[in-house]
């Protein structure tokens, strides 16, 4: 299964880009980052909607998308490594994480989803979201294969 993460903004050296960066190489399911950015200086429901047009670009064709939204569901690790799992096993081949701009995500893309994921109820930065939703892919990777990494 290849997986993606589409998100709106673009990393810049530093912490929070050298966590993720950590748990990225260490995945080894084939993984890849697209960024996009809108330079206009759009605002509100314009600009959602704008950077929602431009992940969708970025979507690979007939893949699973999961939206990473303060509304979405809070899976425990394992329950997301499972899931991971049996997407895996129902031969799904492509799997998109999305991270919308700071405004969030417009309602069309999250209708789109097949999962809406939350990281819990705190707000996050959306770079250090990047790190920590990488880490639980990786986490689960791990789960999936009785690798010690995560300890019940």
């Amino acid at each position: 299964m290849r997986l993606t993460l589409c998100a709106v903004g673009r990393a810049k050296a530093g912490p929070e880009r050298d966590l993720f960066d950590h748990y990225a190489r260490r995945l080894t399911w084939p993984f890849e980052l697209r960024e996009v950015d809108e330079r206009k200086p759009l605002v509100g429901a314009v600009l959602k909607r704008r950077e929602a047009d431009l992940l969708r670009a970025q979507i690979p064709k007939k893949s699973t998308i999961v939206v990473l939204d303060e509304r979405g569901r809070n899976l425990t690790s394992p329950e997301f490594a499972m899931r991971l799992g049996r997407w895996q096993d129902d031969g799904i081949r492509e799997t998109t994480f999305v991270i919308g701009g700071a405004d969030g995500i417009d309602g069309d893309l999250r209708l789109q989803a097949d999962l809406m994921l939350s990281l819990g109820k705190f707000t996050w930065p959306h770079m250090l979201v990047r790190g920590l939703l990488v880490e639980q892919i990786y986490r689960a990777q791990c789960i999936l294969v009785g690798h010690p990494y995560h300890r019940p």
